[in-house]
């Protein structure tokens, strides 16, 4: 095994005519050779019983309009809490197909009424109980990713300061972590950066004076949506970044089960992909970082 190393400090592997950045082969030795997912509980610290309580004023709703059978007023206040006014969300208590229609049209409540009188039928047949263990049910592994990747940075593990707004992190003459939303994140690119893709960033951070901009994927599993998901993240890899007054630097943060060496369409596509593209675990983000 050699390595060249490069005038943007980065560095390539080769072996066996396989070239990739050597910040993609350590996330590979990582995941293959030591405790990868001990030391990945750090950032992703998964719980599988938090539980999503409903408020007791909508508890006490639902049991009104349970007595009366208010179809119309029990649907809509099911609907309300797939997204509340605090941003929690609770799943509809059954799996219906027609549901997501009138989430999205709640006019359409008034005009279907046996259709609304169907998926009612159903809860009053689930009951008070049955209602809240299905609503309260746990968010799934993979919808807690992101907010947990956000609370890792915020704890300021990664040895730079962390700032929420962007007046505050451009003002500050440091190296940073700017951790906002998504959005807030792809909107700040483009105004400063040249980024050209209508996606959002999940990670934006300054060290040295180069701007280092990227989106994290936790891959659960192999193919289907989790494959898209991949995708997703080397699209912004592919992003062309328009020349600014600064210098960019473009990563992709993944973790999971792309790292384990197989035949798999993700293992192929991280150490087939091109070697100036940095592939990295968040594991060893904070020595990325660090290395600039």
């Amino acid at each position: 095994m050699s390595y060249r190393k490069f005038s943007q400090k980065t560095l390539y592997y080769y072996s066996e005519e396989i070239i990739m950045n050597i910040w993609t082969q350590r996330s590979i030795e990582l995941a293959n050779q030591h405790d990868y997912l001990d030391q990945l509980f750090k950032v992703y610290p998964l719980s599988a019983n938090e539980k999503r309580e409903l408020s007791s004023d909508v508890i006490e709703k639902l049991k009104n309009f349970l007595s009366r059978r208010d179809s119309k007023s029990l649907i809509n206040l099911l609907l309300d809490q797939v997204k509340d006014k605090n941003g929690e969300t609770h799943p509809f208590p059954i799996k219906y197909s027609y549901v997501s229609y009138l989430k999205n049209d709640r006019s359409a409540i008034d005009r279907n009424p046996k259709t609304v009188e169907r998926i009612a039928s159903y809860l009053y047949e689930m009951g008070l109980e049955g209602i809240l263990d299905k609503t309260s049910a746990p968010k799934e592994t993979n919808r807690q990713m992101g907010p947990l990747f956000k609370n890792y940075i915020d704890k300021e593990t990664l040895g730079l300061k962390v700032f929420k707004d962007e007046a505050s992190f451009m003002d500050y003459s440091g190296d940073a972590i700017y951790n906002c939303s998504d959005i807030q994140g792809e909107k700040f690119a483009k105004a400063y950066l040249g980024y050209n893709r209508d996606k959002g960033l999940d990670f934006i951070a300054r060290v040295n004076n180069i701007f280092v901009i990227g989106e994290t994927k936790f891959l659960t599993d192999f193919g289907g949506h989790q494959d898209a998901q991949l995708n997703d993240a080397i699209d912004t890899l592919n992003t062309s970044i328009t020349p600014t007054n600064f210098q960019v630097q473009k990563i992709a943060i993944i973790d999971g089960v792309a790292y384990i060496k197989s035949n798999s369409k993700m293992y192929n596509t991280i150490i087939n992909y091109p070697d100036d593209a940095i592939i990295l675990s968040s594991v060893l983000l904070r020595e990325f970082l660090g290395s600039m």
